[in-house]
């Protein structure tokens, strides 16, 4: 290797300049924090379907109502209870408009080769099958299969009720979609307030500290103490049962969580040398808050709030169903739910859809939510 080393001529070397304007040249291009977060959001493939699901149903809430002819509050009593009917789609069971019932019992053909008694009745629009244990005297039924057109048989082969109708007659297509509106309006309002007074408040808290700290600690944990539905409750006394009356149950208590996490971040950083260096160039209190601590806590913020809208939405939901939540004619997603409940072993398809939604939305801001934790923490980078 030495004897390799020798026959190589100095002419084949040559010096690189150097030059003060070089020394600071970047060798790759620049990325911002969000920049950098978004390439590593991108990689994570839950997180992107998550944000597909929600990109969806925002589309969805506020499209849906206008895709139809039908109001959310125009009542039909002749399309009561009408099963979904999609023109297209007929040849799905979902989707035909018909309503099926059955008995428990050995299908027909079964019973064929048992030698039981097998009736059936069929028309355009209606098809019952019946099966007979023992012989025709005994009338004990084992099977009954009944099939029915419900459109036809109302006089409504011209109406298409994509998710069916209610016990009022009224389309559910527009009225889930509405009451997605709404279950995305109180969550995000409660969430946004939440987090301008968590963070407000947090921050405050942590970056005086001493006696201040101390009082302001104090009065969270006596809201803390406080049980959310004694807070809805009192709401509902004083106030009517509404929008407002939820928004205010949630939003008293719901921001000391935020606040909790904003005070404990603020506290690992406010004695760092960046904060000295503002203090010495003469920032006041407020400019080192809102320019140097709160940015610092952005994406813990963010991760927060992210976990904090599915929440209020589901609470929202458990307030609608148990019947301290909206009131008619306001629909939203718990009180479509509710409303279903009693009914859903016979007409399953009013729970199915604003259930589907309302997992949905919990799944896709949950899943996104965990892709925003691992892009915007620092030690998750390759």
């Amino acid at each position: 290797m030495a004897k390799d080393n020798e026959k190589l001529s100095k002419d084949l070397f040559q010096p690189i300049e150097l030059s003060a304007e070089k020394s600071e040249e970047l060798t790759r291009p620049e990325l911002s924090f969000w920049k950098d977060a978004w390439i590593r959001l991108r990689k994570n493939k839950a997180a992107i379907l998550g944000l597909i699901f929600l990109v969806i149903i925002f589309f969805m809430a506020f499209v849906g109502p206008h895709m139809n002819k039908y109001e959310g509050t125009d009542a039909l009593y002749e399309a009561k209870n009408l099963p979904p009917r999609v023109q297209g789609l007929e040849w799905m069971e979902l989707f035909d408009g018909k309503h099926a019932w059955y008995v428990q019992g050995p299908t027909s053909e079964q019973a064929i080769e048992k030698g039981l008694s097998v009736f059936k009745v069929e028309d355009e629009h209606v098809r019952v099958t019946v099966v007979s244990e023992g012989n025709e005297s005994t009338g004990e039924l084992a099977e009954v299969e009944l099939y029915i057109d419900e459109y036809a048989t109302r006089g409504l082969e011209d109406r298409y009720y994509w998710f069916g109708a209610d016990a009022m007659g009224r389309d559910l297509w527009t009225r889930v979609w509405e009451g997605t509106q709404i279950s995305l309006y109180i969550g995000i309002l409660a969430a946004a307030i939440d987090m301008i007074i968590g963070v407000i408040y947090g921050g405050v808290s942590a970056y005086y500290g001493g006696r201040v700290d101390n009082y302001m600690q104090r009065f969270i944990e006596v809201l803390v103490g406080i049980p959310n539905l004694v807070v809805v409750i009192l709401m509902i006394i004083v106030l009517d049962p509404g929008l407002m009356a939820i928004t205010l149950a949630l939003t008293i208590t719901g921001w000391t969580g935020m606040a909790r996490i904003v005070r404990g971040q603020v506290l690992k950083l406010k004695n760092q040398e960046f904060v000295l260096a503002a203090k010495t160039l003469g920032s006041n209190d407020k400019r080192i808050l809102g320019k140097h601590l709160v940015p610092n806590v952005t994406g813990i913020i963010v991760i927060n709030t992210m976990f904090t809208i599915p929440g209020a939405i589901f609470f929202e939901s458990f307030l609608s169903f148990i019947g301290l939540g909206l009131q008619p004619p306001f629909a939203s997603l718990g009180t479509l739910i509710d409303q279903a409940f009693d009914s859903y072993q016979i007409y399953p398809f009013m729970l199915l859809f604003p259930s589907l939604i309302i997992s949905t939305l919990m799944i896709g801001f949950n899943m996104l939510a965990d892709g925003l934790r691992d892009a915007l923490d620092p030690k998750m980078r390759d």
